[in-house]
């Protein structure tokens, strides 16, 4: 039960340690995402044409490309978006693959299901170990 409840314990400081350290770049994040849907909200009313541009272009060919429309729909500062970046970062936070650390070394079984072994066993002396992840569909 102490055991279980000091596991627990270290979870929540990693978690809480976590939070921490990855708010400031979400932060950013944020900030940044509001930003680019303030330019765009800000060149849509500033390039809104005058009644005379639009009666011209109503005569005329259309346009190639459709009007630029800035709504709900299509903004990046949303809640989706945001919840988005945080799981995202959170996930690069605490993967065990890290540029230029060593390889994670994970446990594989072998396809008569009997033994284990870990993935760098199947190394051989200086020679690189290749997985292909491929699919066979």
């Amino acid at each position: 039960m102490l055991h279980s409840l000091g596991v627990h314990t270290l979870q929540l400081l990693t978690q809480a340690a976590a939070c921490i350290l990855l708010f400031p770049r979400f932060l950013l994040t944020a900030v940044m995402l509001w930003l680019l849907d303030f330019l765009c909200i800000r060149k849509k009313m500033l390039t809104m044409p005058t009644a005379e541009e639009v009666a011209s272009a109503n005569e005329g060919p259309p346009p190639d490309d459709p009007p630029v429309c800035v709504s709900d729909s299509n903004r990046m500062f949303t809640l989706e978006s945001l919840k988005a970046v945080w799981h995202g970062q959170k996930l690069d936070f605490f993967k065990s693959a890290h540029v230029g650390s060593l390889a994670p070394n994970p446990e594989v079984i072998q396809l008569d299901g009997q033994k284990r072994l870990r993935i760098l066993d199947f190394a051989r002396g200086k020679r690189p170990l290749i997985l292909n992840f491929g699919s066979c569909t």
